[in-house]
């Protein structure tokens, strides 16, 4: 780095630190008001818009299985519990079915971990199918639409393919039964096969409580320009390398490892929420998927997104404003990190840190308990309430029947 960026860094820093320090949760500093239809969505009521029947499962399908492993109340996946807990006491929730405008089916699929807390999805297809053949069998409405006026979480990295490693779950494709549902998933990758059209992309699970204990004094300055602690290689599932990530956390490693304005390590301090606070900048790097907690994180904490994810869809991408406070770097363009980031005009950066202070920003991205009003649950209430009212074409002709109840990876079809 030539010594006249080093002095434009220093200045920069030295401003940053001073200016963006007071930003802090938007409570000394007035937060900024999305302006357009992304801040109009992020205060939608779907309250009165929309009636959802629960359908009541045998315990074995999602209360038995977190009795056996608790700890899947705190993974990245556990959307797919609170989701359910929330619906339960919602008050779009109806107990009249034929009153409804969705039907939601409670599978618990990713909480079958391995001892190391892991969620394997090995046997989620049978388990997704079993509970189907069962709602078809005792109730009358996923028979008129084949699951077309039905949702369900599939909250995994690969969602409705049910794999964690990507080529296999592109081979295997979406769980065929779901070919019609709408899908709640973490998983969103622009004309991608595990992407259904239609689907609801929401934010991993991050544990609210836990968050909030680690929030510190709002007056902190942001002495760190450019933090990410996580992988840069998964020896154990990528050998050979450069499959993980597609290379792009290797290359934020070989190129800034020595770099001083790149707080970076594979170590996970117990300072860690402490430490992204005092960040300007957060790297959101994809992993095995494309997303990560960190895009949670980093928006709680106030710290700039890093997005690095070729053809990422975003959680909840019409209501909150990510190309606004967001920074987006092409995978390729990895090894210029450093110039990019230090090229954001100061007045941008700024302004990037008031929007993120917006408490409704940072609610959206949440699923605490209790629900909260515009926090994760009822953004995709919303999502639900917008594709109201159903097309006629949802609903089949009697005898009508359009899903293969056979297709699929032999495996699939045995019982759960």
């Amino acid at each position: 780095m030539g010594i006249l960026k080093w002095v434009f860094v220093l200045l920069l820093s030295s401003t940053l630190f001073l200016e963006i320090g007071a930003v802090r949760r938007g409570r000394t500093q007035p937060t900024e008001r999305i302006s357009g239809s992304a801040g109009d969505v992020l205060d939608d009521d779907p309250v009165g818009r929309l009636k959802v029947f629960v359908y009541e499962l045998p315990s074995k399908y999602n209360k038995k299985i977190l009795q056996k492993d608790p700890r899947c109340l705190t993974h990245m996946f556990a959307a797919e519990i609170f989701m359910h807990r929330f619906l339960l006491s919602s008050p779009v929730r109806t107990l009249n079915p034929e009153e409804a405008d969705w039907f939601y089916t409670p599978v618990y699929t990713t909480c079958d971990l391995t001892p190391n807390g892991l969620p394997l999805p090995f046997k989620s297809p049978r388990m997704m199918r079993s509970a189907i053949q069962l709602i078809s069998s005792n109730w009358p409405y996923w028979n008129r639409t084949e699951g077309a006026d039905h949702f369900f979480v599939v909250p995994h990295d690969f969602g409705p393919c049910f794999h964690y490693q990507e080529e296999k779950a592109i081979e295997r494709g979406i769980l065929p039964l779901l070919q019609r549902a709408t899908l709640v998933q973490t998983f969103g990758q622009r004309n991608h096969v595990c992407l259904k059209e239609g689907s609801i992309t929401v934010p991993p699970y991050a544990p609210p409580q836990k968050m909030q204990t680690h929030l510190i004094p709002e007056k902190t300055p942001r002495s760190i320009f450019v933090y990410f602690r996580g992988l840069f290689y998964d020896v154990g599932n990528d050998p050979e390398g450069g499959y993980y990530a597609r290379g792009a956390r290797a290359a934020v490693w070989e190129n800034f490892k020595d770099n001083p304005l790149f707080d970076i390590s594979t170590e996970h301090p117990t300072t860690y929420y402490e430490d992204m606070q005092r960040a300007v900048f957060c790297l959101c790097p994809l992993g095995w998927a494309p997303w990560s907690p960190r895009l949670v994180e980093a928006v709680i904490f106030g710290c700039i997104p890093v997005i690095i994810a070729d053809d990422i869809v975003l959680p909840f991408a019409d209501a909150i404003p990510w190309e606004e406070i967001g920074v987006f770097v092409d995978e390729k363009d990895v090894p210029n990190l450093d110039t990019i980031l230090t090229s954001i005009p100061l007045d941008l950066i700024l302004r990037k840190q008031r929007l993120l202070a917006n408490p409704s920003m940072k609610q959206a991205m949440l699923f605490p308990q209790p629900a909260q009003p515009g926090d994760a649950f009822h953004q995709v209430l919303n999502g639900l309430a917008r594709k109201l009212p159903h097309d006629s074409s949802v609903y089949l002709k009697p005898g009508e029947k359009v899903l293969n109840w056979t297709a699929g990876p032999v495996g699939d079809l045995k019982p759960w």
